[in-house]
């Protein structure tokens, strides 16, 4: 179901993210992201002059190559718009994800890593949105004909990561009920722990 329709507006911004995972065919994964920022009219900016309307504001590019522990071994970072020079400055300071694994924790040692002066906020955003992507990618292994849907989650006994994740793999919820028994908790001995 769509949005309501809205109040009467005039368009100001717009921001397009887009990210791919890739399989390559060294055995590697690519993670792709793009950002691209426009404006809906036309504007000064003090280093650029007069900015037509869908002229980038940023125009900003992320690769991560990952092993199939998760781990990051490679980077790529750049940036083809932005309003201030020193803005293409940080493209090398994203070498410091190198080794790092995509998982648990990976939020904040991306902040520990490439916040604040260290890095480009716009790009720092797009990696939250690579780290869903590398696991929307990955799960299920290697080859998309032999993958299904829904994969034999927790068959080793281990709690799988997403649980509690989202509202609908909730321990409590039907769809952990139906697919993964082995974990389901209704809803009054979830809230308690038991």
């Amino acid at each position: 179901m769509p949005l309501s329709p809205p109040a009467p507006r005039r368009h100001y911004h717009t921001r397009a993210i887009e990210a791919q995972g890739f399989r390559r065919d060294d055995g590697m994964w690519d993670i792709e992201a793009h950002i691209r920022d426009t404006k809906a009219y036309e504007y000064e900016e003090f280093y650029r002059g007069t900015m037509p309307p869908g002229r980038p504001v940023h125009d900003m590019s992320l690769r991560l190559t990952l092993d199939d522990d998760m781990i990051v071994r490679g980077v790529e970072a750049v940036t083809d718009e932005a309003p201030y020079m020193p803005c293409r400055e940080v493209a090398p300071n994203f070498q410091s994800l190198l080794g790092l694994r995509v998982g648990a924790g990976w939020r904040n040692e991306v902040r520990r890593r490439l916040g604040g002066i260290k890095g480009c906020t716009h790009m720092v955003e797009l990696l939250d949105v690579m780290a869903t992507v590398a696991f929307q990618t990955t799960a299920g292994g290697t080859e998309p004909a032999n993958r299904a849907v829904n994969q034999d989650w927790g068959a080793d006994g281990k709690r799988p990561f997403f649980l509690n994740g989202c509202h609908s793999w909730a321990v409590s919820s039907s769809v952990v009920r139906d697919q993964l028994p082995q974990f389901y908790q209704p809803a009054d001995s979830a809230k308690t722990g038991e």
